[in-house]
């Protein structure tokens, strides 16, 4: 169960990308580098989910913690590349009618996308 998180600031705009298992062991790690994140007001903070071959409650969780922080901060989340299956748990639990969510957009890196 591996999960790796990278981040990249371009102006106002985090682009954030996701590859991995999100459960229980691995969701600890992703709490750590979404806390170390520093957040501006008025920013965007974009997740690339499109690599994310499994989500379980406790990562859901650490997205619902992550998008109140983020609101607190005045910024906003995008959450982009889901998977039909991440739709739908996000559908289920209610958190697609209060996140942003984007099923064909994903972020670029060093003008690549990934």
């Amino acid at each position: 169960m591996n999960i790796n998180v990278q981040f990249q600031k371009e102006g106002q705009i985090i682009n954030g990308y996701i590859k991995g298992e999100i459960d229980t062991y691995t969701a600890p790690i992703l709490r750590e580098e979404l806390d170390a994140l520093e957040i501006e007001k008025d920013s965007l903070i974009q997740l690339d989910l499109s690599r994310v071959s499994y989500l379980d409650s406790t990562g859901l969780g650490i997205f619902v913690a992550f998008y109140k922080r983020v609101v607190k901060e005045n910024a906003r989340l995008k959450l982009v590349g889901l998977t039909a299956r991440l739709v739908r748990l996000f559908e289920i639990t209610g958190l697609s009618e209060l996140m942003d969510i984007e099923t064909n957009t994903k972020v670029e890196f060093n003008n690549e996308s990934i």
